[in-house]
């Protein structure tokens, strides 16, 4: 039986359908709201009690839980099981970062040390060339803790558009870059576009023997070995590629931070791992998290979710959970291939705190759509500017979480306008607009690695809960392969809109 199909689905959606109290009221009618909404993990608090879902409504969505037996899924998945029905595999993502098991990764940390101490060359750069998984989580990894490293500067290029790759070569000297090559297939058509862009580069400036300058991180080694690389780090086939950061993807942050950042990272995750795999449902961080997300899109059919990090650090960190979140739970049928009769995935949008404030908050604030907003900040600067910076930087995000639930009465906005009926009507809002909270005490390796691992578990849950396969990608796979037919000039069955795109951008006689 599907998720839903069960009793508790069918409960759920009459309390969707009732009156709903506003989140204000509920603080008063649940005296523990904030206590039991609220949990602290490895120094994060993740405070959901601003979010517009009642403890009636969060015993029902355990009820979910039990009924979708997802105590059952959390065993497979640390297992390694078959979870992926559809290309009938495990995913060992959660394997990585466990330390019984943590003897694969030494291939990994021990290519880190050779590079640090110069046995493959002087390397003052890093070029990773990958996209997707390949990509978006090293690329976060170093942005956020690289900046205080003493390894080599990673410049990472994904997309094909020639233009990422030539930022790349701007930014690194040819005679002391070292390339590092992602592709889980190695056959990921814009990586090895890519990566013989880059070849032409080096060969191009005088770098002897370019294809030693090359580390190639992939699950089908033979290929690139056939290719005549020499360095290559595999990683298991059951690993995906957004949940990849913890294998030799990950790389990177190996050698610009070092093996022992690295671990601290597998070390974070893996305690998030215990606390998701041992915690009872209505105390379980990314559990409550899943489900008030499925609440919300499935129930409430709020189709959106805005993400806002407010650290610099974690610029990075909205585009990292779009493919995760959306490449994961975005579907439209259940595991066993039929339809869904109810919304998926939300849709993950964000940016950068205060930046966004100047930018999207308007429309949070006083807009028609009231989708929940997800903060996350750091109690701890890294920088040793003046502490007013990171004062005001906390101060404005917990404001608008408060401003958001609040908003301003049309009393008050009466009185703010002197009178003047209509600017009272411009300056009224509504509040009762939801929002969570993620504090993470400092920005560590460790700290981040239990964020990310969070991100993780609740992904799957809330696949769990909707009863979708959260690790296959086959609309990513659609895309691939009509874009190789489109490469190869093959305009012949598509529709006159894309045919004369094509001829109007001059492709027919491309050759790829």
């Amino acid at each position: 039986m599907l998720p839903h199909q069960t009793t508790a689905w069918s409960l759920l959606r009459k309390l969707a359908q009732a009156p709903q109290l506003p989140v204000l009221e509920l603080f008063h009618e649940e005296p523990d709201r904030l206590t039991t909404m609220s949990p602290k993990v490895d120094g994060i608090v993740f405070d959901f009690s601003k979010l517009p879902v009642s403890g009636m409504q969060m015993q029902a969505l355990a009820g979910l839980a039990i009924e979708a037996d997802l105590s059952a899924w959390w065993r497979k998945l640390a297992a390694g099981e078959v979870v992926n029905q559809s290309e009938q595999r495990a995913a060992t993502h959660m394997q990585l970062r466990d330390p019984k098991l943590r003897a694969e990764q030494a291939p990994l940390l021990e290519m880190a040390r050779k590079v640090r101490a110069g046995e493959l060359g002087p390397v003052r750069h890093l070029i990773h060339i990958g996209i997707g998984g390949s990509a978006l989580g090293p690329h976060l990894l170093v942005d956020a803790l690289g900046t205080r490293s003493d390894g080599p500067e990673v410049h990472v290029a994904a997309n094909i558009d020639g233009a990422a790759l030539a930022r790349a070569f701007a930014a690194a000297d040819p005679a002391e870059t070292l390339l590092i090559a992602v592709s889980k297939t190695f056959t990921t058509q814009e990586t090895l576009t890519n990566l013989k862009s880059a070849l032409d580069w080096l060969q191009a400036n005088d770098v002897p023997d370019p294809i030693s300058r090359v580390i190639a991180v992939t699950a089908a080694p033979e290929k690139a070995r056939a290719a005549g690389i020499e360095h290559i780090l595999p990683f298991a086939e059951s690993v995906g590629g957004r949940y990849s950061l913890w294998s030799a993807v990950g790389l990177p942050l190996a050698i610009r931070s070092g093996p022992d950042a690295f671990e601290a990272l597998l070390d974070g995750a893996h305690a998030m791992d215990r606390h998701f795999l041992s915690t009872p449902l209505l105390a379980n961080a990314p559990v409550l998290a899943a489900m008030i997300d499925v609440w919300q899109a499935a129930f409430l059919g709020k189709p959106t979710r805005g993400i806002f990090a407010y650290d610099e650090r974690l610029r990075l960190l909205p585009p990292y959970l779009q493919q995760l979140e959306m490449e994961s739970n975005g579907k439209s049928v259940a595991r066993d291939g039929t339809p869904l009769p109810f919304p998926t995935a939300a849709i993950s949008w964000g940016g950068t705190g205060t930046d966004a404030q100047h930018a999207v908050f308007q429309l949070l604030h006083q807009g028609t759509h009231t989708d929940p907003i997800e903060f996350v900040a750091v109690g701890k600067p890294e920088h040793s500017l003046d502490p007013i910076h990171h004062k005001l930087l906390l101060a404005n995000c917990f404001a608008q979480g408060a401003a958001l639930l609040r908003g301003r009465t049309a009393k008050e906005a009466l009185a703010e306008a002197k009178g003047d009926a209509a600017l009272a009507s411009a300056k009224g809002f509504p509040g009762n607009r939801g929002s969570a909270t993620i504090l993470l005490d400092e920005l560590t390796p460790a700290r981040l690695g239990a964020l990310l691992a969070f991100y993780e578990a609740r992904t799957f849950s809330a696949a769990v809960l909707m009863g979708v396969n959260p690790f296959d990608q086959w609309g990513v796979e659609l895309g691939k392969q009509v874009a190789n037919k489109l490469a190869a000039g093959e305009t012949a069955g598509f529709d006159p809109s894309t045919e004369a795109l094509m001829q109007a951008a001059g492709l027919q006689d491309v050759n790829p």
